[in-house]
């Protein structure tokens, strides 16, 4: 019975002590999210996800492990942070961004779906479709353009040219 309840319960010191890391880790996390651009919250390019879940992965990773402390933590944050901002300013330098952005997919132009894009894009003809009448179109031929952005989202231009987008 001492087993089991060591097993659920563990060190009710070291239960303290993973709290008072998580904590730090939380509240150093949202200081140091605090100083990076908006961007890294707001809109995610793939670059963002990757910084999102790394963060993510270091205070949980961190939190619980006992030989972890709480300033290897923060540093591997201030690593994933400070290169995230550098590869955010490296795409302001095109040739860098054409690397670091997937490009934009046009999926259709003047009403005729590219299927071969399509499929690239992973997408089905039944995800177009469903991307369309969100947008309030029933089919592709009313369409200009829908092109999958960057950040995964889908802006369809009409052939009136009245532009939304929608995350997909």
């Amino acid at each position: 019975m001492t087993r089991l309840v060591h097993v659920l319960l563990g060190d009710l010191p070291v239960v303290g002590d993973v709290a008072i890391k998580t904590s730090a880790l939380f509240l150093t996390a949202v200081v140091l999210f605090r100083f990076t651009e908006r961007r890294t919250l707001a809109e995610f390019a793939p670059f963002d996800w990757i910084a999102a879940v790394a963060t993510g992965a270091i205070v949980g990773r961190a939190a619980t492990a006992t030989d972890t402390a709480w300033l290897q933590a923060t540093t591997a944050l201030l690593c994933v942070l400070t290169a995230h901002a550098i590869l955010a300013r490296l795409r302001l330098i095109p040739a860098l961004c054409r690397f670091i952005d997937p490009p934009l997919m046009v999926l259709v132009r003047d009403g005729e779906v590219n299927r071969r894009t399509l499929r690239r894009c992973g997408l089905t003809a039944a995800d177009l479709a469903a991307v369309l009448r969100e947008h309030g179109h029933l089919d592709a031929n009313d369409i200009h353009l829908a092109i999958l952005e960057a950040k995964g989202a889908i802006s369809v231009v009409g052939a009136h040219h009245g532009s939304t987008t929608l995350d997909s």
